[in-house]
Formats: structure tokens, C-alpha cells, sequence
């Protein structure tokens, strides 16, 4: 099965000129989301992980259904505010501003490997700022995956820089 076969493209949204890779359809296809979810369970595997971290909001999807399925625990990754309860957080550089990421403390205990997740890898910025995060708490990132990586983009290269392997399930090239 080709999962690009269930991923939507939907042109000029979330503006203009961009052209939105869109995994709803993915997860309404129960087939297509289990070929999927057992794909990347294969793959993720592979970096040995006690915790499974995903980012806000759609890396949730991905996250939880995959920690079920690895017996692995799962924590949020999330913007500012929005977690309960006494929290770590990250800043980081956007294009234009800057943005923050937290985590429950205690959430992971130091020294466990974990893997962060994500639907899409673009840029790769929200990402990188996970893996320092979770490195700030003293987690063991050993890797970091996706559902679709967008190729021309930079953030394959900003999680090698951090020395974090990276797996997807479709790799676009524009």
C-alpha cells in the first residue's frame, strides 16, 4: 500500500502559495491508518525507546496509537500554557519571532530514550526545540520520526546537526 495514496494535498492553505499536506484522510481510511501505524511501529522500534513524545497537536495522532502498540509511555510536548501542573519549557527561534514548548516536569525520567514524533517535518524547528527540551531534562534521544517529511525542506539536516536519526513513512520532494 502507498500511504501517499491516503495523504491529501490541499493547495493555498494555511495561505497563498503553500500547498498543505493533509493526514485526515490518512486517518479515516481505518486500512490505510493501520498499514501506517504499523509501519512506523517497525521503524521506531529500531531506536529502542521507553517513552514515546509527541508534539502538539497532530504528532498526538501519531504518538499515542504507537505507544500502545510499543508498550511505551506517551508525554505531551506543548505550547505554552497549556499543560497542568509544574512544567519545563524551551524558547526557540521561528522564522519570525519566537515560540515555546513545554513539558510536564517529572514527566520522564532522566537518563530513558526517547523518541519524538510529529505528522510532518518541515523546517524542522518545533521539532529541534523537542529534542533540546527533552535533552534539557535529561532524556536520551535516540531518535525522531514523522509520517511525512517535506525533502526541500531543512529539517532532516536540523535533526542530524543534533545528532538525532530520522524515519517517515512518505518523503515529499516539492
Amino acid at each position: 500500500m502507498n500511504i501517499k495514496d491516503h495523504i491529501r494535498g490541499v493547495p493555498d492553505f494555511p495561505k497563498p502559495g503553500i500547498l498543505f499536506y493533509d493526514i485526515s484522510t490518512l486517518l479515516a481510511h481505518p486500512d490505510a491508518w493501520q498499514v501506517a501505524m504499523g509501519r512506523m511501529a517497525r521503524e521506531i522500534i529500531k531506536f529502542q525507546p521507553d517513552v514515546l513524545a509527541g508534539i502538539e497537536s497532530r504528532g498526538f495522532l501519531v504518538t499515542a496509537p504507537l505507544a500502545l502498540k510499543l508498550g511505551c509511555g506517551f508525554v505531551m510536548l506543548r505550547k505554552k500554557g497549556k499543560l497542568p501542573g509544574e512544567t519545563i519549557r524551551h524558547d526557540y527561534e521561528l522564522e519570525y519571532g519566537t515560540d515555546t514548548i513545554e513539558i510536564q516536569k517529572n514527566a520522564i525520567a532522566e537518563g530513558s530514550r526517547v523518541v519524538i514524533l510529529d505528522d510532518l517535518l518541515a523546517t524542522g524547528g518545533t521539532m529541534a526545540a523537542g529534542v533540546q527540551l527533552l535533552r534539557k531534562i535529561g532524556a536520551h534521544v535516540t531518535g525522531a520520526g514523522t509520517i511525512i517529511d517535506l525533502a526541500f525542506l531543512p529539517g532532516k539536516q536540523r535533526l542530524k546537526e543534533l545528532d538525532v536519526p530520522f524515519t517517515c513513512l512518505a518523503s515529499y520532494d516539492d
